[in-house]
């Protein structure tokens, strides 16, 4: 049985943390460079349309989700619902990969954002990344089309309430 997750907003204190999981070989590789995502992320912890979270199995912190108000940065998502959020994270630790806690986890967190009345959440994975796509299939979300994002090209998915 998988266990309960957690959401813990992120603070300060825990960008040591973020810094050592963006430094992984598997978080590098999908979200680039780890000195300037610590400073994406890090600068985001003031930013209102930006809610940061540490994603805990338990009591142990194994990931960082994001979830955002769709902004100018996401104007390539096309028109979505008033209320829309966007979300994005990864598994900082290596041994909880391929374990199906990505999916879970996602499922969770989006769950309980549908049930608090939002009507529509998003993500855009680099349409290479299978596993991630697959974990969003698993956690309930639909492939939609492809979009061009400040980061490139990416596949938009959809999970509606």
């Amino acid at each position: 049985m998988a266990p309960a997750y957690a959401f813990r907003p992120m603070t300060a204190a825990d960008l040591p943390l973020i810094r050592r999981w963006l430094g992984e070989a598997h978080v590098r590789e999908w979200w680039g460079d780890p000195d300037e995502q610590l400073a994406l992320v890090s600068g985001d912890l003031n930013e209102p349309a930006m809610e940061q979270f540490i994603v805990l199995a338990g009591d142990r912190p194994f990931g960082y989700l994001q979830c955002y108000r769709l902004t100018a940065w996401n104007t390539g998502f096309g028109p979505q619902p008033e209320g829309t959020r966007g979300i994005d994270q990864f598994i900082g630790d290596s041994d909880m990969i391929a374990r199906g806690h990505g999916s879970a986890f996602i499922r969770a967190f989006v769950d309980e954002q549908l049930r608090h009345g939002l009507p529509r959440v998003v993500t855009d994975p680099d349409p290479l990344n299978a596993r991630a796509i697959r974990a969003y299939e698993k956690a309930g979300f639909v492939r939609d089309r492809m979009v061009e994002t400040p980061d490139g090209p990416a596949l938009l998915m959809v999970r509606e309430a």
